[in-house]
């Protein structure tokens, strides 16, 4: 396959993949709706089901600024979803953590994100055997770059 057509097949796989992830059963916008709030605020609250957070590590790991997190930490400290309260080490650092009601309303957004798409379930059994395989080695294959991998071959073909 040349370099342009894998290209483009890898376009059309990608494409598929975001549209059926993201498009054809969006997971984000059903769990919001049924949660009320935004899927920005149930990421949150999912990261908090680890256990309970500083709002620096929060914001760290929403990838936020501070004043959006203290804004997103307040509507939930407001529905009862989180707490926030002084760490014992540093005065200065607000611990936030999930409130009994905030544990049940994140486990219910991961039921709902983690549901297969109806797609899925429709494959045949061998179709769906096809389908783990590659994407155990898409997993594999995240932390090496491609390129590297194609340049050896090629090296390989060439001493041949």
């Amino acid at each position: 396959m040349s370099e342009t057509h894998e290209q483009e097949a890898v376009a059309r796989v990608w494409a598929a993949m975001y549209d059926l992830v993201l498009r054809q059963e969006n997971r984000r916008k059903e769990v919001a709706d049924a949660l009320g709030m935004s899927f920005f605020r149930i990421k949150a609250l999912r990261y908090l089901l680890a256990g309970p957070m500083t709002m620096r590590e929060l914001t760290t790991e929403l990838a936020t600024d501070k004043p959006y997190t203290s804004l997103m930490v307040d509507d939930l400290e407001r529905r009862g979803y989180v707490t926030r309260s002084v760490s014992p080490g540093d005065r200065r650092s607000k611990i936030v953590t999930l409130t009994p009601s905030g544990t049940a309303v994140a486990e219910e957004a991961q039921r709902i994100l983690a549901r297969p798409p109806r797609s899925l379930l429709a494959l045949d059994p061998d179709d769906l055997a096809a389908l783990d395989r590659i994407m155990t080695r898409l997993r594999t294959l995240r932390s090496r770059p491609r390129a590297r991998g194609r340049r050896r071959r090629r090296a390989g073909r060439r001493a041949a």
